[in-house]
Parts: structure tokens; C-alpha cells; sequence
């Protein structure tokens, strides 16, 4: 009777806890926990069952089927499963240990090596005689079979009860740390599963239904112990589509808030204004132009803030539509900001726009930290009375001491290279002024709709016209001197040459030191009849100009430069560009900096000068010499790279994704937006009863997620 009252008493408890089991529940409190394992599970960034859940097997193992080691094939990864028979250490060199085991499944003998981890000899003695399972790619060795650190686990027997997660099913492979081995984590993984049932679903039955989902614990007991092979995919799909989904709709909230807001509506007259950029630009506007402007005009006049995103290739012409906003600002008495993330791209703004505004009479004022004290203060005091229509500078316009009379336009430049909060401050320089975002990076769709998703979207898809497309050739460096060769020829034309010097990652410093030497080698022994310039990142901004300013008056044939030119240098008369050791470069890289040439009529080239030792350096190089198109570069550079390669997620508010592939699930981000925003049309703001929980989830997210916003 009393044994019955504490097994009454015991599975209470054990009911009250399950109950109280949430994905916020700290993981320590999960049965096979405790704090010990806690703190090992924290460097894997797990803190919560609702961490654990969502930390996905790697790979799986097919255990119904091992590979016998007779049938090993070299080259290819496979799961092995025997007994260890033999182990010892050995020292070939000073400084090297070899740990060696063999494993031997009855059909023959694998030979295990692991470098200079000689405490495995005496774990692996232990299991002498013990069945172990090894995974990792078969290599041909002196005398049989070997696998180099093979990944591995002990395998209890076909009646050990903490192993039956282990053995005679698709098994889970999950990214580990030091102080936790596979059998552990799944037996943690495991106990978690068993209070799926108390989690909420989150997304409303009629979507999970209408798209063809699983339920949330069927998909995340099938992503972690699948009954099949064929249940890992439809398991994984309900995991991504959610995480899109709960982004999508704190997209859409953003962009009512947006909208919600009050703005200045202007009033713009087309012909007018279409009448005065006549004036100032001596050539005839593409349709692109012409569509875009139409665009942040009518944008423009509505009583909410613009929040446009602009985006358009190298050499879209993007200056002249921003010019036409700030026409537009000006025409109503507005002040416009523009921001740019160097001196160098600021000074060029500063320049293009004071040659553009000057027939009208606009003035524009530059402020950069360079400047003076005295002449920072009496720019300040002409941008606060408001004498100043146009200012453009770098973060110095969001410093303490800019004040704005009348800001009615901000423009941001280069988007990327700008964190969420700097932008932020700009717009709060004026009371909810349009912002214009521009980038010439192009960013595939799928990016767009992420970083983006709550901005309009416009595309200069069309270059002006007279432009010829850059021919784009991949020589090796065996063909150095007949590229150099080809530079002369085009210089004897009246042209000039960039030629961009290899990619040093590790330092400053030695970039700089490659790029001196390399403009000495070709000064003196190259090009000594000719004047060869240098630019590099540690320059001071004063020195920059300079040499941008003798290259532009064409003082300078050749400018040899690092990347620092890589956007917004503007120098019509360069037409050729040589960059050393292409394959070091990112696609988006060199596509800006192939960029810098074919800005006139004449024909341009850009020379990709590289050797490349892997499949991935000569897939960009390919592509590089295949398309012009800025697009299809960036869809690819998104393939090879992944997305935090090439906006860095602390800059670019890119999402914290832990399921989700931008690349790969890329049709199912659209259809979750398309639910996304149809519901939110039948319940803006998730006041519904049933909608509560969607409500707390996009919340949740948000912590996980800075939006790329600007509001």
C-alpha cells in the first residue's frame, strides 16, 4: 500500500514536470542533463529544450545496412562496423604520434589512424575486442584499407538498453564538443522528445494543411530519429517553411508599421522636373532610368515614408536617379542627405553631384572627417540653417552636432556596409524623412526578400546606352608578360590601367607591402617609360584623393591599387583591369571591381590573372568570364559562398537561420511570404484569439532576427 502511495506520489511529479516542460525550459532540468552537462551543451548554444530540439543531426547512418570492408570502394565515405583488434602508437618524426588500430568485420582488416592524439591509444585499448562503429572516406594505403581521424563510437550490444537508439535504424550523427559523445546526445535528444505533445504548434492548422505540412512534433521526431530515409525531407521542409514563415510575418508587420507612419507628401511635378534633369544630363535616359524615377516620385508623394531599396548594376547609371529625388526634395523646399561608406565613394557623390546641381544653382556641401575643425563647423552651420540643400559625407552626418533645417530625403549608399542602427540615426536626423537605400551589389531575390522583405524594391536592369559590355579574360600567370603586354597596347591608345594586387587576408600590413613591391616591380621593371601610381587602404583620405585625382587627370598610365577601389571610383578613361591572383577574390568582388572600366564608349577589358588549386576558384573564374550579368553573379556567388559570407550577419541583420538554407529552399521562402502576407491582410496585427501564439513565435524570432530595417 505504501510502495502504491509513492509510485502515485512519483509519477505525479514526473507529470507535473512533463507538463511544465516548454522549448523556454532551461535544458539542465532534462532527465540525463543536470548542470554538468549544461555547460557543456552551452558552447554548442544550447540553453533551452527548445535549443536542443532545433540542434538537427549533421548526417545520418544507415545502421539496418553497414559496408562491409570487402566491399569498400576508395574515395567514398562510408560506416563501418567491427571489433578492434590491435592498437599502438607510433613515432615517425620528432614531434609526430600515429595512433593505429585496425577493425575487423569478419570480410577484412581497416587500418584507423589518428595524428598526434596519443591519448586514443589508451581509450581505444579498453575497447580491444569491442565492437565499434567508424564512419570517414576509405584511403588506399601501403597494405590495405585505412581511414584517416575517423569519427567513431563504442556499440553496446543488440540487447543494451541505453543503445537502442544506436543500433538497427537510421541513425542521428549530431555536431558535437569536447565532453559529450554521440550516444549521449541522443539519449538527451530522445528524453526531450517525449514532451513534444505539451509544445505548441505555432503556425495555424489551415496553412500547415493548405501547404502539405507535417505537424511540428511529427516533423521534429522524423528530423531527428526518421522511421525512414524518406521522412527526413518532409520533416525538414515543415522546420524551414516555419522559420521563414514567422520571418515573413514579422516582415509584413514592419512594413504596416511603415506605412502607418506619418510622412512628407510632396508635391512633384513630373514634366517640371523631367524639364530641369534635361538640363543638367547631356544624354537621353534609359527606360530603366525613366520606370525607377516614376517610381520614387510617386513614392514620394504619399503621406507615409518612402522605404526604398535601389538596386542597379555597376554603371547603371543609380547618381541620376538619386538626383531626381533630391530634385524632387529640393523642389519642395527639403534638404536631402546622402551617406556613403568611404571618403573616397563620398567625395566622388560630392563631385558628380556638384557638376550636376551647379546649372540649377543647388548647393551641395560636403562633410567627411577630414575636414578642418573650422571647416567641420562652418558646414554644420550651413546644413542647420538650411543654405545647404544637399549634404553627402560618410557616418560623420549621423554624429552628434549635424543638425538638418528641413530634412526630407536620406539617401544610403552601399547599403551593406552599414549596420541596422546607423541607419536608423540618419532618418531620426529629420522628422520621418523618404529614404532612398542603393546598392550596386546586386542581391539575389531570395536575399532581398530576408534582409529586405519590408522595403519596395526598384531595378535599373538596362545600362546606358553606348556602353560595350567589359570583355572578361582568365590568363594564367605563365601569360603575364603577354597580358602586360596587351595593358601597353591599350595605353598607347590614350586609355589608362587598374591593376589590383593580390588578396592578403591576414594583415594590413602585408597587403601593403605587396602592393609597394608590386608597384616598384612594374615602375622599374615593366613600365619604366610609363608613370605608375599606388593606392591602399592605409593611406590617410587627403593621400587618396590625390592619387584618384592624378589618375583621373590622367598624370598617372597605371594606378596599382588593393580593393580599395572596389566601389564607386569613377574614371571613364580606364579601360582596362588586371587583377592578380583572381581566384583569391569573391565573385561579388570581382564582379565590382570588373566594374571600375567600360564607364565610356570605348571597349574595356578585365584580365582575371590566377592558377587556381580548387574547384570552387575555377567555377568563380568561369563565371566570371561567362556573364556581365550582376544578377546571375550574385545567384551564384549565394550557391558557393552562402549568404553570411557575403553580407556579414552583423552588419546586414541577416537572419540566425537554424534549419533554413537560403540557396537551397529558396522556392519554399515564397510561397511561405505569399501565406505570410494573406493573413495578415484577414488580421494585420494578430489580434484574433487563434493568431496569439503566431503572435508570441514571430516575436520570439525577432530576437534571433535583427530586421534590416530603417525605421
Amino acid at each position: 500500500m505504501k510502495l502504491a502511495r509513492q509510485t502515485g506520489i512519483l509519477l505525479s511529479i514526473m507529470a507535473q514536470r512533463a507538463y511544465g516542460v516548454t522549448p523556454e525550459t532551461e535544458v539542465r532540468y532534462l532527465r540525463g542533463v543536470g548542470d554538468k552537462v549544461a555547460q557543456v551543451l552551452a558552447k554548442l548554444g544550447i540553453y533551452t529544450v527548445g535549443d536542443l530540439l532545433f540542434h538537427l543531426p549533421r548526417r545520418y547512418e544507415d545502421r539496418t545496412q553497414f559496408r562491409k570492408i570487402a566491399h569498400a570502394r576508395v574515395g567514398e565515405p562510408a560506416t563501418f562496423m567491427g571489433t578492434v583488434v590491435m592498437v599502438d602508437n607510433l613515432r615517425p618524426r620528432p614531434n609526430i604520434t600515429l595512433t593505429k588500430a585496425f577493425l575487423d568485420d569478419g570480410s577484412g582488416m581497416l587500418e584507423l589512424i589518428w595524428f598526434n592524439q596519443p591519448y586514443m591509444k589508451d581509450t581505444l585499448l579498453k575497447l580491444r575486442n569491442k565492437k565499434i562503429v567508424v564512419y570517414g572516406t576509405v584511403k588506399e594505403a601501403g597494405w590495405g584499407l585505412q581511414i584517416e581521424t575517423p569519427e567513431w563510437e563504442e556499440l553496446g550490444s543488440e540487447d543494451d538498453p541505453n543503445d537502442l537508439l544506436g543500433m538497427n535504424r537510421i541513425v542521428p550523427i549530431y555536431p558535437l564538443t569536447e565532453g559529450i559523445r554521440q550516444k549521449r546526445m541522443r539519449q538527451i535528444v530522445y528524453n526531450a522528445l517525449q514532451y513534444l505533445n505539451q509544445m505548441p504548434d505555432d503556425l495555424p492548422p489551415a496553412i500547415v494543411q493548405r501547404v502539405g505540412l507535417m505537424s511540428l512534433p511529427d516533423a521534429l521526431r522524423q528530423i531527428h530519429f526518421p522511421d525512414s530515409a524518406e521522412q527526413i525531407e518532409p520533416a525538414r521542409r515543415r522546420l524551414v517553411f516555419e522559420e521563414f514563415f514567422l520571418m515573413q510575418v514579422g516582415v509584413g508587420l514592419q512594413r504596416q508599421k511603415t506605412q502607418q507612419e506619418r510622412g512628407i507628401a510632396m508635391r512633384i511635378d513630373p514634366d517640371h522636373l523631367m524639364e530641369q534633369i534635361h538640363r543638367i544630363v547631356p544624354f537621353e535616359l534609359t527606360n530603366a532610368q525613366r520606370r525607377v524615377i516614376r517610381e520614387i516620385w510617386d513614392d514620394m508623394m504619399r503621406p507615409h515614408p518612402m522605404n526604398r531599396l535601389l538596386q542597379g548594376d555597376v554603371g547603371s547609371g543609380k547618381t541620376i536617379v538619386a538626383a531626381s529625388a533630391i530634385l524632387a526634395a529640393v523642389d519642395n523646399h527639403y534638404q536631402s542627405a546622402i551617406m556613403a561608406p568611404t571618403e573616397i565613394l563620398a567625395e566622388q557623390h560630392y563631385i558628380n553631384l556638384h557638376r550636376l546641381f551647379l546649372p540649377l544653382g543647388i548647393s551641395v556641401e560636403l562633410l567627411v572627417g577630414r575636414l578642418t575643425q573650422r571647416q567641420r563647423n562652418e558646414a554644420r552651420e550651413r546644413v542647420a540653417s538650411g543654405r545647404a540643400m544637399v549634404v553627402v559625407g560618410t557616418h560623420a552626418l549621423i554624429q552628434e552636432g549635424v543638425e538638418f533645417a528641413r530634412l526630407g530625403l536620406a539617401v544610403i549608399d552601399e547599403q551593406h556596409r552599414f549596420g541596422v542602427l546607423q541607419r536608423a540615426s540618419l532618418r531620426d536626423k529629420g522628422i520621418s524623412p523618404h529614404l532612398l537605400v542603393m546598392t550596386a551589389t546586386p542581391i539575389p531575390r531570395t536575399l532581398t526578400l530576408t534582409l529586405y522583405g519590408e522595403l519596395d524594391v526598384s531595378i535599373i536592369d538596362e545600362l546606358p546606352p553606348g556602353r560595350k559590355p567589359v570583355k572578361t579574360h582568365w590568363k594564367t600567370p605563365e601569360e603575364r608578360i603577354k597580358t602586360y603586354e596587351g595593358v601597353r597596347k591599350l595605353i598607347e591608345q590614350g586609355r589608362q590601367a587598374y591593376i589590383i594586387c593580390p588578396l592578403i587576408e591576414e594583415s594590413d600590413k602585408m597587403q601593403v607591402r605587396a602592393a609597394e613591391e608590386m608597384a616598384e616591380h612594374l615602375q622599374k621593371d615593366v613600365f619604366p617609360d610609363l608613370k605608375v601610381g599606388l593606392l591602399h587602404g592605409r593611406m590617410k583620405p587627403a593621400e587618396k584623393e590625390a592619387v584618384m585625382e592624378a589618375f583621373r587627370a590622367g598624370e598617372m598610365h597605371i594606378l596599382v591599387s588593393t580593393t580599395v577601389i572596389e566601389v564607386g571610383v569613377d574614371v571613364p578613361n580606364a579601360a582596362v583591369i588586371v587583377i592578380e591572383d583572381a581566384d583569391r577574390f569573391g565573385l561579388a568582388q570581382l564582379h565590382q571591381l570588373r566594374g571600375r572600366v567600360g564607364r565610356n564608349e570605348h571597349q574595356s577589358y578585365c584580365i582575371l590573372v590566377a592558377n587556381p588549386k580548387s574547384e570552387e576558384g575555377q567555377r568563380r573564374l568561369e563565371v566570371m568570364t561567362q556573364t556581365s550579368n550582376g544578377f546571375l553573379i550574385a545567384e551564384e556567388d549565394l550557391r558557393i559562398r552562402g549568404p553570411g559570407e557575403i553580407y556579414g550577419t552583423r552588419q546586414s541583420g541577416m537572419p540566425s537561420f537554424r534549419v533554413a538554407d537560403l540557396v537551397k529552399d529558396m522556392r519554399l521562402l515564397e510561397v511561405a511570404r505569399q501565406e505570410a502576407f494573406r493573413l495578415l491582410e484577414h488580421d494585420p496585427e494578430l489580434a484574433l484569439p487563434e493568431h496569439r501564439r503566431l503572435r508570441e513565435a514571430v516575436n520570439r524570432f525577432q530576437h534571433r532576427f535583427v530586421l534590416a530595417t530603417v525605421s
